[in-house]
């Protein structure tokens, strides 16, 4: 005789229908033989629509609120509850957050499930943690405040301007050993593999070996899941890695921390796109733990949170930072080496060779920063300076290298026989010069020297303390023991004038990140930047001010009614799909639509001529606004089967 409904445990579950229109928990019974499996947590399979699907249990109730007759579980997939609690109220949130859905998020989350893996036990380290390491937070402002504070269990939250040179690594590391004092653990999350590396070492030297897990996309299946079930069986209570690290399920979470918000790489580049630095807050103020956002520059995201009073800056006094800072001067300076000279605003100045000759001389090596890999990644016509494109697909042409024929980019045909479609030249120029060409200039400049390159697949991890050239592009530049002689910051201004919001924002913290690498002043280290000693972002570069440039960036973005200053949201497609987008888009009061408007494509996958984008801009604050209405527009375009494909995405990180 059938058992009835009423009597029958009932488990609400988070189904991967992959429909916005169906973002919510649907309630399904527990049959008797799955009671004991059935626990908040684990991986289901139930029927969907008439079909077997994927999900996660996310609570049991005493009886549904749906009204409808309910479905059993088809089974449990596995008994190992993969998705702690607090985390699946993290997805809801980030999904609510960026106006996607809760099945997406999970993805983020939680890895895929490696069965042999997952039959292998393990144990929790129970060694004696290591004394605590050295007073280096001493050296700041507030700093042994914050530490003090993870001992307390008290929520602060910080932003962490570091000094030049610091060793950044080794003070995350004391902050989590503070955490593992206190009984507690910590999330901590950096941009890419060589900071995770980095990182890896200096909590080994802290901690000692086993007690942390380094999280990353590079890993094979089997240790992914491996070191997550560590984390998530409480037997690692730190976790470390690149922003899918952000929702490790660490137990009784006593901080998290992340470094370098500005990496464009902390932003996810799947639906629904959160960033790390966001993931962090919202998990912050969840649990009420502490929270460290830290660099060498800052975001305008990090100075609206210091100035909304949400988080205390972390600095140095002024007089720690001179110390610790390389002489910066910039190429076009009217106390330069060479600044009277024709060649004072030369690709290479002057005062560029005469620091470099001086490093090498010195026995040191200098660093040669430039923003582009290749040869000449970029053309255009010797006449009338319109970029050159390729005549099959009209992609960018490029040269690989010397006497070879230009090709594209994108399909890769040759550039034989081109001639510029306005002027009818039948020559190039260069508009940038990639790390390629750099190396062949330097080569002829300083014969018998060296020279190393740092770019793309071709990464130098270190060099040693010797004389040699290093032509590194922005994240790719190694490290030395003592530190750079010289550092040379090669285009500058191609760098300031991109057409892009984050620009001057972008070339500061690339440039800061190369320059920490120098030595002090003091001992002889030296920074050139190829560009014009007035401009804002060259001045902030020369007195290491970066909360200066930080405060100023986001003043400006107040007055235009850009991000941070605003809560905005890109919708992306084709013509069709943005209008029938916005068709379905029921704005909350006060929002302002900008466009849409054709956009340039980045490469042969886009091909649509009339892909379009449109802005939604709302005041600050109504963010959650703007996204639940994103959300809505996207669950009834779900509903319909629409045909039309268009994306959204809230905080884009380019308005172009």
């Amino acid at each position: 005789m059938p058992v009835p409904a009423a009597t029958v445990p009932v488990a609400r579950v988070a189904v991967d229908t992959g429909l916005a229109h169906l973002d919510r928990p649907f309630d399904y019974l527990v049959p008797e033989q799955f009671d004991g499996q059935a626990v908040p947590g684990v991986r289901v399979r139930v029927r969907f629509a008439g079909r077997l699907v994927d999900g996660y249990l996310l609570e049991r109730v005493a009886e549904s609120e749906s009204g409808k007759k309910l479905s059993f579980l088809d089974r449990v997939v596995s008994v190992e509850p993969v998705l702690a609690p607090e985390i699946a109220e993290l997805c809801r949130a980030v999904a609510d957050r960026y106006a996607g859905s809760l099945e997406d998020v999970l993805r983020l989350a939680v890895p895929p499930r490696h069965a042999a893996t997952e039959a292998k036990p393990a144990a929790p380290v129970d060694s004696p943690l290591p004394d605590a390491a050295g007073p280096g937070w001493d050296r700041y402002q507030a700093g042994p405040a914050f530490r003090q504070a993870i001992t307390d269990r008290r929520p602060a939250r910080a932003v962490w301007q570091a000094l030049p040179g610091e060793d950044w690594a080794a003070r995350l590391a004391e902050l989590a050993h503070t955490a593992l004092a206190a009984g507690r653990g910590a999330v901590l999350v950096v941009p890419d593999a060589s900071d995770v590396s980095r990182l890896d070492a200096a909590l080994r030297s802290v901690l000692g070996p086993d007690r942390h897990v380094a999280l990353s996309a590079d890993l094979g299946p089997a240790e992914r899941y491996k070191r997550f079930l560590a984390v998530r069986r409480g037997h690692v209570r730190i976790a470390i890695g690149t922003r899918a690290a952000a929702f490790a399920p660490v137990h009784d979470l006593g901080l998290v921390a992340l470094f370098d918000d500005g990496d464009d790489s902390l932003a996810e580049p799947r639906a629904p796109y959160p960033h790390s630095r966001e993931v962090l807050m919202l998990r912050s103020a969840a649990a009420q733990i502490p929270l460290l956002i830290g660099g060498f520059a800052r975001t305008a995201e990090a100075q609206l949170l210091i100035e909304s009073g949400w988080a205390k800056p972390i600095t140095a006094d002024r007089g720690t930072v001179r110390a610790a800072a390389p002489r910066i001067e910039a190429a076009g300076d009217d106390r330069a080496t060479g600044a009277e000279s024709a060649a004072a605003f030369a690709r290479l100045s002057p005062a560029a060779f005469q620091a470099a000759r001086a490093a090498l001389s010195a026995g040191l090596p200098v660093l040669v920063q430039v923003p582009r890999r290749g040869y000449q990644p970029a053309l255009a016509c010797v006449s009338c300076r319109r970029p050159a494109h390729c005549r099959v697909c009209s992609g960018p042409l490029q040269l690989s290298r010397a006497q070879q024929v230009a090709s594209c980019r994108w399909c890769g045909a040759l550039a034989t026989g081109w001639t510029c479609s306005v002027c009818a030249a039948t020559a190039f120029r260069a508009t940038v010069v990639g790390a390629g060409r750099t190396s062949e200039e330097l080569g002829r400049a300083f014969a018998g020297v060296r020279i190393l390159t740092s770019a793309g697949d071709a990464a130098v991890s270190s060099v040693p303390a010797e004389p040699v050239l290093v032509v590194a592009t922005p994240g790719m530049e190694p490290s030395t023991p003592d530190g750079y002689g010289a550092a040379l910051l090669l285009d500058g201004s191609a760098l300031l004038a991109r057409p892009d919001l984050r620009a001057a924002e972008e070339t500061l913290r690339r440039w800061m990140a190369a320059a920490t690498l120098v030595r002090p002043a003091a001992s002889g280290g030296r920074v050139v930047v190829g560009a014009d000693s007035s401009l804002a972002t060259v001045q902030a570069l020369i007195r290491w001010d970066p909360a200066g440039h930080a405060a100023a960036e986001l003043a400006a973005r107040r007055e235009f009614g850009f991000p941070p200053a605003v809560a905005m949201a890109a919708v992306d497609g084709g013509a069709d799909g943005v209008a029938s987008f916005l068709e379905d888009l029921h704005l909350p009061a006060g929002a302002e639509v900008l466009g849409p408007v054709p956009v340039e494509h980045s490469g042969p996958a886009h091909t649509d001529k009339e892909a379009e984008r449109a802005l939604v801009r709302l005041e600050l604050g109504r963010g959650r606004e703007l996204a639940a209405a994103l959300h809505a527009a996207r669950a009834a375009r779900s509903a319909r089967k629409d045909p039309d494909p268009a994306r959204a995405r809230m905080d884009p990180l380019s308005l172009l």
